[in-house]
């Protein structure tokens, strides 16, 4: 099946760009030049991924993301022609799965674009597995995270990370290690992308995130996910 992407994008050469060289690798791509009109288009269609550029015409495309979030979870792949590394965090506080900043090669966007739309796929094993630890469950196959019975709200990076968290539990994960096992996953191995999905993981499975007790910070070597149960 033709997965269908959405590209919001005022720059109309480039989305033109993007929509010819995203088309030839397969997918449908549909463009719209505006805020307004992407959200329009999320509406009344449904869409496999989107990308995303942050600096829209009627509005910011943070504040695009942040709507999006509070009632969708299609993966979200950044556009930005701003070099602040802290631009690029709040993108991924605000949902984002990754971002890519301008100018950039068509074959990054589509190798970031397939890697986002795998996670939101489970990735790529046959697992059948269900992670229970206490009232928190990790569902695999589904790629559903509960607490209590309640959905978690996480991008598909985040269920990704958590996984890999809860797969090693008990064992001190360093930011290198959690790269190496979501390798074709993420590309930003020495940012602070990392710190960014933990925290808002926490903010879903931790009873006071701000006390966490399943993800804990190990100083100057990483994190542990926790095997004790509630």
């Amino acid at each position: 099946m033709t997965e269908r992407l959405l590209l919001i994008e005022d720059d109309v050469r480039l989305a033109q760009m993007v929509h010819d060289y995203l088309g030839e690798a397969g997918f449908h791509v549909t463009i719209a030049h505006s805020g307004a009109a992407g959200l329009e288009l999320m509406r009344r269609d449904q869409f496999d991924a989107l990308i995303l550029d942050l600096m829209l015409p009627d509005m910011d495309g943070l504040e695009l993301c942040r709507q999006l979030r509070t009632r969708d979870e299609t993966p979200v792949l950044m556009l930005t022609a701003r070099g602040d590394a802290m631009d690029r965090i709040v993108g991924l506080e605000m949902g984002a799965d990754d971002y890519l900043p301008k100018p950039f090669e068509p074959r990054e966007l589509l190798a970031r674009l397939r890697a986002i739309l795998r996670r939101g796929k489970g990735g790529g094993g046959s697992r059948s597995d269900v992670l229970r630890f206490g009232r928190l469950e990790i569902d695999h196959d589904a790629h559903v995270v509960s607490l209590g019975g309640e959905p978690c709200a996480l991008t598909s990076y985040q269920f990704a990370l958590l996984w890999e968290f809860a797969a090693h539990a008990g064992r001190v994960m360093s930011r290198d290690a959690l790269m190496d096992l979501l390798r074709g996953q993420a590309f930003e191995a020495f940012d602070r992308s990392i710190d960014v999905h933990i925290s808002r993981i926490r903010a879903q499975i931790e009873d006071d995130p701000k006390k966490p007790r399943r993800i804990i910070t190990v100083r100057g070597a990483g994190y542990v996910f926790a095997k004790e149960q509630d």
